[in-house]
Order: C-alpha cells, then sequence, then structure tokens
C-alpha cells in the first residue's frame, strides 16, 4: 500500500492529506486567524465553579472560558508526582474562583463550547509522550509484538535512568518508536529535560492567563505524528516551509528526511491528486457506493448518523446477497468518510438488515479492520436491539465542515426552507392582522420573486377573495435582496 503526505501552505492557512493508493485518507487544515490549540499549555485562572456538574470554567486567555470537569484535575504529592485516587474528590476541595493552576487544552472549541481543558500534562515528540506529573511507562497497543514491546520497555527504562530523569515524569512509548535504537531514544528524554525546565520558569514567572507552551504549527506537527512505515513521499508546494520541515526532520528524525520533496508543479498540488474534489464532496450528505448503493451521512449536536441504502443496486443472485455486498462496501466507504470528515463522538449506522448471522458477524469485522489505521481512537460496540451498529470516535477538533462552513442564514441549519406556498398563506395572515388593526386603503407586499409569483398566479383568486373580505387593494412588489421566507407588509 501506497501511502503520501501532502502539504499545501499559504499565508493565510496550512493544509495536509494523506492519500492511501491515491484516494484521500485524512485531511487537516489550520487556519492562521483561527489556529486549533490542543495540546498547549495555559497557566489559567478559574473563572467559575459548579459544583452542581462537578466542573469549572477557566479564563486560560482565549474567546471563549475553558471547561474543566473534577475528574481532570490530578492531585499531587509533595514531590510534585500525582497521588493515585480511587474516587474523585469534590470540585469544591480542588478549586475556587480566583484560584490559578496549569492545564493543558485536549479538545478545540467547538460550537458555543470552550475548550476541554486537563492537569493531566503531556507533551509529544517523535517517539515519546513525556508526563511530567507520573512515573508511568506505558507504551503504544498499536505495537503488537510482544518481543519489540519488551525491548523497548527495556530500553526506554535503562535511558530514563541512565539521564537521571525517574523522579521527573513518566513515559508513554509511541507507535512510531518500533525498531528505534537507543540513540533516538535518549535524544528525546535530553529534549523533554531541558523543554520542562523551560515550562516550570514560565509557570513560576508568568501571570494568568497566559500560555505557557504551544504545539508545532500543522505542517511541523504532520512530520512529528503522522510519519509511518510504508510512507513513500511527503510533498511540500512552499519552497520556505519546505526548508523549514527539511532542517526539522534532520534534526529529530533523519530517517525520514529523504522522503520529503518540494513540488514546484504549475498546478496546484491539492488539484493533482484530486483532494479538492474530495473536499467538496466530504461537505455533501450522500455519498455513493461503485455498486449503486449509497450513505447519507448527518451531523447531529448529539452525535452522527449513517443509513446505508442499496440504491441502484440489484445484485446478481438473490437479495440477502445484494444487501450484503452493499453492507460490506458501506463498512469500508464509511470508514473513510469518518476520517476524511474527522467525524467524531457518537456514531450510530443504521445497515441494511440482515437475516444471516455470519454475514452479520462478517459485516462488524468488515468494520473493525477498516478502523485499524485511524489515527482517532474508535471503539465499536456491536449491533443493537434495533440492528444498529454504534459506535465511538474520539474527537479532539471539529470537523471538516464545521471549519470550512457555517449555518445557513436562511433555513437557520434545518436543513430546508419553507414553500411558498407556506409563505404565501403566512402573508395571508399578517395582511388580515394589518387591516384589522390598521385603517388605510393599500397594502403593500414585499416577498422574494418565488413567491410573488406564486401570488400573482396559483394564488391570485385567494387574493382577489381576501381583497374583497378586508375591503382594501393589495399590491406586490418584488425584493430581490429577499430570500423565499422573506417578507414584509406595509400600509399605503
Amino acid at each position: 500500500m501506497s501511502e503520501e503526505i501532502l502539504v499545501n501552505v499559504t499565508p493565510m492557512e496550512s493544509r495536509v492529506a494523506l492519500v492511501q493508493n491515491g484516494v484521500l485518507q485524512e485531511v487537516y487544515i489550520e487556519r492562521a486567524a483561527s489556529k486549533g490549540i490542543v495540546g498547549n499549555i495555559y497557566k489559567g485562572k478559574v473563572a467559575r465553579v459548579l459544583p452542581g456538574i462537578q466542573s469549572a470554567f477557566v479564563d486560560i486567555g482565549t474567546e471563549r472560558t475553558g471547561f474543566i470537569h473534577a475528574s481532570d484535575i490530578i492531585s499531587l504529592d509533595g514531590d510534585g508526582m500525582e497521588r493515585r485516587n480511587k474516587e474523585v474528590p469534590d470540585i469544591n476541595s480542588q478549586l475556587h474562583d480566583g484560584k490559578t493552576l496549569v492545564m493543558q487544552v485536549v479538545k478545540d472549541p467547538m460550537g458555543t463550547k470552550g475548550a476541554r481543558l486537563t492537569t493531566h500534562l503531556s507533551v509529544p515528540s517523535r517517539y515519546l509522550v513525556y508526563m511530567p506529573n507520573t512515573q508511568h511507562l506505558g507504551i503504544s497497543q498499536r505495537i503488537e509484538d510482544e518481543s519489540e514491546r519488551g525491548r523497548l520497555k527495556t530500553l526506554v527504562a535503562q535511558c530514563i535512568a541512565n539521564e537521571k530523569m525517574e523522579d521527573l515524569g513518566g513515559f508513554i512509548i509511541r507507535t512510531a518508536a518500533e525498531g528505534a535504537g537507543e540513540e533516538e531514544l535518549i535524544a528525546d528524554i535530553r529534549y523533554f529535560k531541558r523543554l520542562w525546565e523551560a515550562l516550570k520558569k514560565k509557570m513560576a514567572d508568568r501571570a494568568a492567563p497566559s500560555i505557557i507552551y504551544e504545539d508545532l504549527p500543522l505542517y511541523m506537527r504532520t512530520m512529528r505524528d503522522f510519519v509511518r512505515p510504508g510512507l513513500e513521499k511527503i510533498r511540500i508546494d512552499s519552497r520556505e516551509n519546505f526548508e523549514n520541515v527539511k532542517q526539522f526532520a534532520d534534526d529529530f528524525i533523519p530517517e525520514v528526511s529523504s522522503l520529503i520533496e518540494y513540488y514546484s508543479g504549475e498546478r496546484p498540488i491539492f488539484d493533482l491528486y484530486g483532494v479538492e474534489d474530495e473536499i467538496h464532496k466530504a461537505l455533501g450528505r450522500k455519498v455513493a457506493l461503485k455498486s449503486g448503493g449509497y450513505l447519507i451521512i448527518d451531523q447531529t449536536e448529539a452525535m452522527i448518523t449513517i443509513d446505508v441504502n442499496t440504491g441502484a443496486f440489484v445484485g446478481h443472485r438473490n437479495l440477502e446477497e445484494t444487501i450484503f455486498k452493499t453492507n460490506l462496501e458501506a463498512a469500508t466507504a464509511l470508514a473513510r468518510q469518518l476520517k476524511v470528515r474527522n467525524l467524531g463522538g457518537i456514531i450510530i449506522i443504521d445497515f441494511i438488515d440482515m437475516k444471516d448471522v455470519e454475514h452479520r458477524r462478517q459485516l462488524h469485522r468488515t468494520l473493525e479492520k477498516a478502523m485499524l489505521n485511524d489515527f482517532a481512537k474508535t471503539a465499536i460496540t456491536g449491533v443493537s436491539e434495533l440492528g444498529l451498529v454504534e459506535m465511538t470516535r474520539k474527537r479532539t477538533r471539529e470537523s471538516l465542515e464545521h471549519i470550512l462552513c457555517e449555518d445557513c442564514p436562511v433555513c437557520k441549519a434545518r436543513g430546508s426552507i419553507k414553500t411558498a406556498e407556506t409563505v404565501c398563506y403566512e402573508i395571508f395572515r399578517e395582511i388580515s392582522r394589518e387591516a384589522r388593526a390598521y385603517d388605510n386603503d393599500k397594502l403593500l407586499v414585499l416577498a422574494s420573486q418565488s413567491v410573488i409569483d406564486r401570488l400573482l398566479d396559483e394564488e391570485s383568486s385567494s387574493v382577489a377573495d381576501l381583497e374583497e373580505f378586508i375591503g382594501k387593494s393589495i399590491q406586490f412588489k418584488v425584493e430581490i435582496m429577499y430570500h423565499q421566507e422573506q417578507f414584509d407588509v406595509i400600509l399605503l
């Protein structure tokens, strides 16, 4: 399987696309005016404690106050390490209005909600994640070979002891560390040692609210987080950022340096690989399947719903086989759509009902396999009593739709607008109210072209009856700036 990373950088925004076998799998967008803040560490001040929900709002210097739950606040012992508590302490015993504390963003602000915060601090590098307030040593579950897991844990423990960092925090060994040697791991540990000393000084010197640590820009994080075995090329279309990334790779991940290329073609890099078209498609509700079936994806406040339909696919054998093949294709397609659209939270999938138990088992296995290479943490709970597949996908940033789109000013995010007929009847009711309330001879209706056309055509007899009923004449005028639901009734 060939895999490439495409990086498109402009002064306004940075975009990164992960492409496998020529097909877009994931896309990340970071705009200069609204950068994501996941991973940033702040010194914040408690603005308000909410005992009823065991949470607090914290001012971290961003537009909206952050939000922290009692379970995300660690208690430290005398050595500054996490004190293990079996039960979550009451929020009032941990925070009070005006208290300052250092915390990290684990989820970007979304919609009307502020950033989700935690005091469980962690800082990533290429091979390790450093956790200053715990002495835990963990390893990524994606490293499956038991001998490699044992080798890495032993090697990292030795490196920590050699650098005298046993009492300065804990580590998680990242997936990228598979096959890494002592030299690479020690380099990461020494980096963390220097970084933590600098951060401690900032924590002591700076007043709240202020930023203590800011994560790397998107195109740099790409080198740290998304490079994995099997990657063939990293193409960057900005000469300046190509040089920056190349230097970063030479310093920290030299084995990747040879994969980085500067793309100087006349055609935009995202156009060349069809990424722009895929992004456009990912903003629609309907996803066509090659068989003729299709998915309908709806994003709501509470959850994501995905409906699978056979559409034009009629199969070649029988109904059960047709349904089975459609569901298998849908499972693979929706796994990619979740990544491309960056949909997260609770996800409910309404596959087409299947009677065969073995078919249901194979479908479940196909979906699990399709989600294996997802960077986000996922969990599939199986088929519910109603025949729905329930799953969760960790969400730390806004979905593609929320980044690129805004609520429609006409329908107010309903996804539909009132028909011209409905608006006409609303106008009739408003005319009746105005006629009873005011003593005048004429009324003028301002509305959109489609509504005025209907009033003068299909509803003309109703207009004549209304004029006779109220004893007043009614005039109509098209207002080209009005949308279909908008109108005004003016007294003349």
